[in-house]
């Protein structure tokens, strides 16, 4: 499920390298954002949140000298993600035993090779 956002992430942020930015191609590199969140069950309201953020510091900062405006626009959405997700890793604390994890998530979104990546630790 991550790989295939990362995935469409990526596609997107390469269409904004290949232009000029503009007002109507933010709408719609965030439109096609909206949609692959969307798409990998991100909660609407989170969505609506990080779109809505994006398009906030967005109009509102200035575009650095020796950047273009699509490489300001990554920026912006990766420092809007690392908000999301956390800024700091945190270790797993696997000293009591037996230690039990609770693993949750959609056919195919690697609940399987997690598990088998905590198991050898």
């Amino acid at each position: 499920m991550f790989d295939s956002l990362s995935e469409k992430l990526q596609n997107i942020i390469a269409k904004t390298h290949s232009q000029e930015l503009t007002q109507d191609n933010m709408q719609d590199a965030l439109r096609e954002i909206r949609r692959a969140l969307l798409e990998a069950d991100v909660n609407l309201r989170v969505v609506k949140s990080f779109i809505s953020s994006i398009k906030d510091k967005a109009e509102g900062e200035n575009v650095l000298q020796g950047v273009n405006p699509s490489q300001q626009l990554v920026k912006i959405v990766h420092d809007e993600l690392v908000e999301i997700l956390g800024h700091e890793s945190k270790p797993l604390n696997l000293s009591g035993h037996p230690s039990l994890i609770m693993m949750l998530g959609l056919q195919g979104s690697g609940k399987t090779t997690s598990s088998a990546k905590l198991a050898v630790k």
